[in-house]
């Protein structure tokens, strides 16, 4: 074809037309972008993530540095998979901006620094696996987004990213000797009461076409020898023009033809690593600091400290640094925050080693008290944890929660339940007593505080309202009566358990070993068997004082007595003994013990009366509510003490005499008692090791192990610990720990069982007559049940109805009956 100079002249301003018609619609197709994507928003669902924090030691604290680089890898690694992801690539994304971005955000205030993850829905099982993989015994948990600005400052916010092209690498942690992020963690750890600062990363997968872009600019830099031409000639602004290369020479030389200067050394090593950041993973990435403080002088100096901070990356030499905090339009930068919109204009690039130096979960070695560690580490819960039985809890361990039942079965063989005061061991007792109540067992539970018994009145459901028993001794008017030494005589063995069980009594209350001695066992012991033998006239703790020091009242009960040794005893030893030993020197100090609750308004109308208000087998039998409220604070601590060992001693005693009916008609009953130690003489140990027989179920809950030991007696503890088949350690004390921890070992160690966290516990749960492996528990707060407004006064008021008597009248009876005639 024939040239043509005038078609040739007509091509600039054809080409200058075309490429300005393209730049009007991209410019017009970007402000609608920029417009849809600011009005855009993708929810986020955040997650809280806390580590342990492990106990040091001295291996940990000379940990090398290769190690500390290992540790941060695994944040590398996260962030690897992250840009691994497939970019969205679509118009849509394109025009109203891709919403696959992923946020991690460090909170802090004054108590706290807590590390966050926010994600679309569709990445957040990814997520949690990602970090699980890496993280064992993290524990992850979707919580409500924070807020964070307090009820009086000022809020000031600004964005940071590198001050150079993404080609040119920040220093990482790989070329440092100690954790860089404990700079920015400093500053984090030192707010006053009301201030608040966050930190927040967006991040995303990048397009894998960065790759080519560093590809191409360290070729043009090895062919030109020179940093400054490699990056100007790979700009494609120059290609689109058609800039023609040839006028700068060829490879290795200038224009005049003379030979280019060689790389220097910064160069060659500015090449380097560039090629070295291509050889990972990208990710867009947007920083926004968040401040809040008192006054806008101190909300803007924490971000320049924060700014100041990311300084520990800058690569002066031959890489890139961190800008200054900007601060322009700090109104769009909150809400952006808020919102968590992934900006394009404020957007750079890193690689996945950058990304982990610059954010990654708290090492184990990083001593900043702050952190919101996980006190102890998580455990999963065995494969065959039972579906059936009540709840104790969940169980949650890599984002996966199961429910926590315990067989029947299983709970014939007890339950012990160990932790300091606050931890939740009465919230543990109240829901697995409501769910008993629920399924219409039968149920005693003894409260030493009172708020137990009120919280499980309050969900007790209408239809069983019939079947609940209070026992107050706080209610004066109407009280119930709790008569100690009665028993059923057609079962005669259960009066040398009475006597017996009153002898350890006695001694648990006034340790009659130091202050007693065996004549104090031997004068009450002959004084309950000689009324006992005749319950027609008086057989309550009121007639031994009676007994005692009434002649008269003595020869009648004598006279009654079938027991020939009881009769022989006051008649040839008692009555005869003179000096010390003679009778009435003997009757103040026995009587002298019995004073302080026969004497008592609140305990006489109780312990006087004859029969007692209910009857404990029958309660058994019917499955029926007892509830036994002896608040310490109102009922008087030895009073309490006494009246609830009367109680279990009971039990026992019903339990012991189901040997009459067939094992499989014996109903489950099950009994609980919180701060146990108090109420127990060595008693429990029979119950421990026997009860299960007669489907007496116990629920022991308690403080700290020493409690179980008295004068170096450890009978009771050895029969907890070698009888009980499911175990629940919540928070303990060192000590404790040091015990345990062979109950536990080796999924927990000492250090787990002291910094339980509160609501949590170690368990090893009874399976099917095999003790499990132990796993972590997370108890329900709040109760379970349906809180019934009323429901608590109308069952008071329906029992006291039923069981109690008019005190006026009770007193009537016990002073007639007791009376010392002269």
């Amino acid at each position: 074809m024939e040239f043509n100079p005038t078609n040739f002249s007509l091509v600039p301003p054809i080409l200058f037309a075309v490429s300005l018609t393209v730049a009007l619609v991209f410019a017009i197709l970007n402000i609608l972008r920029l417009i849809f994507a600011s009005r855009k928003y993708t929810p986020h669902y955040v997650f809280s993530v806390r580590l342990p924090k492990e106990k040091p030691n001295e291996e940990d604290k000379n940990k090398s540095v290769q190690s500390l680089k290992e540790e941060i890898a695994k944040g590398e690694t996260i962030f690897a998979s992250i840009g691994g992801m497939s970019a969205q690539k679509s118009f849509k994304s394109w025009l109203f901006g891709r919403d696959d971005h992923i946020s991690f955000e460090m909170v802090a205030d004054s108590k706290h620094i807590t590390f966050y993850f926010a994600s679309p829905q569709k990445n957040v099982r990814y997520l949690e696996q990602q970090i699980q993989a890496h993280y064992p015994a993290a524990v992850i948990e979707q919580v409500e987004d924070y807020n964070s600005f307090g009820l009086q400052g000022v809020a000031a916010a600004a964005y940071l990213r590198t001050t150079k092209s993404f080609i040119f690498p920040l220093k990482t942690y790989q070329k440092m000797d100690i954790d860089p992020m404990n700079s920015l963690i400093n500053v984090l750890s030192k707010l006053e009461k009301g201030e608040n600062l966050a930190v927040q990363y967006l991040v995303r997968s990048a397009k894998r076409s960065w790759h080519a872009k560093v590809r191409k600019v360290v070729f043009m830099i090895h062919r030109k020898n020179s940093v400054a031409l490699g990056l100007k000639y790979s700009n494609p602004i120059r290609a689109l023009f058609h800039v023609n290369l040839k006028n700068d020479g060829p490879s290795g030389m200038n224009a005049q033809g003379k030979p280019l200067k060689r790389l220097s050394a910064i160069e060659e090593e500015m090449v380097k690593t560039m090629e070295e950041k291509n050889l990972k993973a990208g990710l867009d990435v947007n920083i926004r600091v968040l401040s809040f403080a008192k006054t806008a002088e101190k909300a803007n100096l924490y971000l320049e400290n924060i700014a100041n901070a990311f300084a520990e990356y800058n690569n002066f030499s031959y890489g890139n640094s961190f800008s200054r905090a900007r601060k322009n339009n700090q109104d769009r930068i909150v809400k952006d925050f808020i919102y968590r919109h992934f900006r394009e204009n404020i957007s750079f690039l890193l690689n996945s080693e950058e990304l982990a130096s610059i954010f990654h979960f708290p090492l184990s070695t990083t001593e900043t008290p702050n952190i919101l560690w996980l006190t102890a580490k998580s455990a999963p819960a065995p494969a065959n944890v039972p579906d059936e039985g009540i709840s104790l809890g969940t169980n949650l361990y890599r984002g996966i929660k199961k429910d926590i039942r315990i067989k029947r079965a299983d709970r014939r063989r007890h339950t012990y339940i160990i932790g300091k005061s606050g931890v939740g061991k009465s919230v543990l007792l109240a829901n697995m007593a409501v769910q008993d109540i629920q399924n219409g067992e039968g149920v005693c539970v003894l409260d030493p505080h009172g708020d137990l018994i009120a919280d499980i009145l309050d969900r007790i459901p209408p239809e069983r309202a019939e079947d609940v028993i209070i026992f107050s001794p706080a209610d004066l008017e109407r009280p119930l009566a709790l008569n100690l030494l009665e028993y059923d005589p057609r079962y005669p063995e259960q009066k040398s358990f009475v006597i017996n069980e009153m002898i350890g009594i006695f001694d648990k209350l006034y340790d009659l070993k130091a202050t007693g001695g065996p004549m104090f066992e031997q004068y009450m012991r002959n004084a309950m068997l000689l009324i006992m033998d005749d319950p027609e006239t008086g057989s309550t703790l009121m007639e031994i004082p009676k007994v005692l020091a009434d002649e008269n009242f003595r020869r009648l009960k004598l006279k009654n007595c079938r027991n020939k040794t009881v009769v022989d005893f006051w008649i040839q030893e008692a009555e005869k003994a003179g000096g010390e030993a003679a009778l009435a020197n003997i009757v103040p100090y026995i009587t002298s013990k019995l004073t302080s609750f026969i004497s008592n308004d609140m305990m006489r109308p109780i312990i006087g009366q004859q029969h007692s208000a209910f009857n404990l087998r029958d309660v058994m039998d019917k499955q029926k509510i007892l509830l036994i409220d002896l608040p310490k604070g109102t009922v008087g601590e030895m009073n309490a003490y006494l009246l609830g060992m009367i109680v279990v001693g009971k039990i026992l005693m019903a339990a012991l005499s189901r040997t009459d009916m067939p094992s499989e008609a014996r109903k489950d009953f099950y009994l609980y008692i919180d701060e146990f130690q108090n109420f127990t003489t060595n008693s429990i140990c029979q119950i421990l090791s026997e009860a299960r027989k007669y489907a007496l179920n116990l629920i022991v809950a308690h403080q700290y192990i020493g409690q179980l030991s008295k004068n170096n007696n450890t009978e009771i503890k050895d029969a907890v610990f070698g009888n009980v088949g499911t175990m629940i350690s919540f928070k303990i004390g060192s000590e404790d720990a040091e015990f345990l921890v062979k109950e536990f070992a080796p999924v927990f160690n000492e250090y787990d069982l002291i910094n339980v966290d509160k609501g949590m516990a170690c368990l090893k749960l009874l399976i099917d007559n095999s003790a499990s492996r132990p796993f972590s528990l997370h108890t329900v707060w709040p109760l379970i049940g349906v809180k019934r407004e009323g429901m608590k006064d109308k069952i008071r008021s329906l029992s006291r109805l039923k069981y109690g008597q008019n005190a006026r009248l009770v007193e009537a009876e016990i002073s007639r009956r007791t009376e010392i005639k002269q």
